[in-house]
């Protein structure tokens, strides 16, 4: 009774911190959402100017030479915020090059929808940017602000929104409570905040139906190549492990066999000895082909499932590394050896090239999609151009529907960030 009593309890805590954590994790992403957001309501504003430039100066003609750039403007803007949604969330796809002419343009209705967005992101959208980065950042200067507050010059003690000036502690402390108030103001809002800022750029910037089927029957042909491709790669690579490694010490096992049949006549010694030596061979066959197999369909996946095996990945990396990984339920086969492929190989690229010191593997499953992201503290610098491995991870990923993100800054860190379709 009690040890069902404190298993309770422990799962309680375990579900408490599971939400703390997710809540952070979403205030988190609301904050990188607005801040992606105010770097292009940045040039959506400066698109909204130069459009009243263009068309007030063509009471005095010189107007008329910038109004054909105007197109092309709104739609470089409008693919920077395509861009950016498509990392935080569904696919976003472009639209290509922008209607030559003004007639053409306005005939467009996808241009139209832009300029739409346009008038609202560089509006609308740049001040809840503005707001919400403001927010977060008087939010740390204010809950901080006991703490060096004496350092500033008696001048510029007070800081910003701070309407009472500041004399001693007791005002330095209001500081910082009005600090916790602006922090919750934002835990409330932010995540309402970030959708509100993306949500023109998600309704206008979508492309019509008839469009957005095309270009997807391109995608898929192109991602029916990659897969393709992918497998061809996968039958050459299975092909070089037998003949490489099994298919030779095969030969060697059939060599020492027929050398000791011909020595048993003569030096039974030495025939014995060969027949050791062709058992060793045969065993080491044997281990490689289970290697092979192994690379194929993991059994671990079926066993163990898709945590249990990349826990067993992470134990054998040659840098620390831990795993995270939610309830998760099972998802389709190929999706899960695709997970585990990725991971097997960036995990192996951390520990061949990266010099770190510690990476983690993070696992999540929202709906439809199973999220894999695998970060290191390394030097960073990577690059799909240089054979490290990460073209052959894309496509496998494309291969699935899925989307692949690579960030390594030299210097690091590096984060690879895979999305994957999973069924409902």
């Amino acid at each position: 009774m009690v040890a069902a009593r404190q298993r309770k309890q422990a799962d309680i805590r375990r579900d408490g911190r599971r939400s703390v954590a997710a809540r952070a994790r979403g205030v988190l992403r609301a904050f990188g959402h607005l801040v992606g957001g105010l770097s292009t309501a940045l040039p959506a504003f400066a698109a909204l100017l130069w459009i009243v430039v263009a068309g007030l100066t063509c009471v005095i003609g010189v107007g008329l030479l910038l109004v054909p750039t105007v197109p092309r403007v709104v739609r470089s803007v409008a693919d920077r915020e395509r861009d950016r949604l498509s990392r935080w969330g569904p696919e976003i796809v472009g639209l290509g090059p922008a209607p030559a002419g003004v007639r053409a343009a306005l005939a467009d209705p996808a241009m139209r929808r832009e300029l739409r967005w346009l008038l609202v992101h560089g509006t609308l959208g740049l001040f809840l940017g503005v707001a919400g980065v403001t927010m977060v950042a008087d939010a740390v200067q204010d809950i901080t602000y006991p703490l060096w507050w004496r350092a500033l010059p008696a001048e510029d003690s007070t800081p910003t929104l701070v309407f009472w000036d500041v004399h001693d502690d007791a005002d330095a402390l209001a500081v910082a409570i009005l600090g916790v108030g602006m922090a919750v103001c934002f835990l409330a809002l932010g995540t309402g905040m970030a959708r509100l800022q993306a949500w023109p750029g998600r309704r206008l910037l979508a492309p019509a139906a008839d469009t957005d089927l095309s270009l997807r029957i391109a995608q898929l042909s192109a991602t029916r190549a990659a897969a393709l491709d992918a497998h061809a790669a996968e039958l050459r690579r299975i092909e070089r492990s037998l003949h490489d490694g099994a298919q030779n010490r095969l030969v060697a096992v059939t060599v020492l066999l027929g050398a000791a049949r011909r020595a048993l006549a003569r030096d039974r010694a030495g025939a014995e000895d060969m027949l050791e030596r062709a058992q060793e061979t045969a065993e080491q066959a044997l281990a490689e082909l289970r290697t092979v197999v192994r690379g194929i369909l993991p059994p671990v996946l079926a066993d163990r499932g898709l945590a249990g095996a990349l826990t067993g990945l992470a134990a054998n990396c040659g840098v620390p590394c831990r795993v995270d990984v939610d309830a998760l339920g099972r998802c389709p086969a190929s999706i899960e050896a695709t997970a585990y492929f990725v991971t097997a190989e960036a995990l192996t690229n951390i520990s061949r090239h990266s010099r770190a010191r510690h990476a983690t593997v993070t696992v999540r499953r929202a709906g439809d999609r199973l999220s894999l992201r695998i970060e290191d503290d390394g030097v960073g610098g990577a690059d799909e151009r240089h054979g490290s491995g990460l073209t052959g991870i894309r496509s496998r990923v494309e291969a699935h529907d899925g989307r692949l993100t690579l960030t390594s800054p030299p210097g690091g860190p590096t984060a690879l960030d895979v999305e994957l379709p999973c069924g409902s």
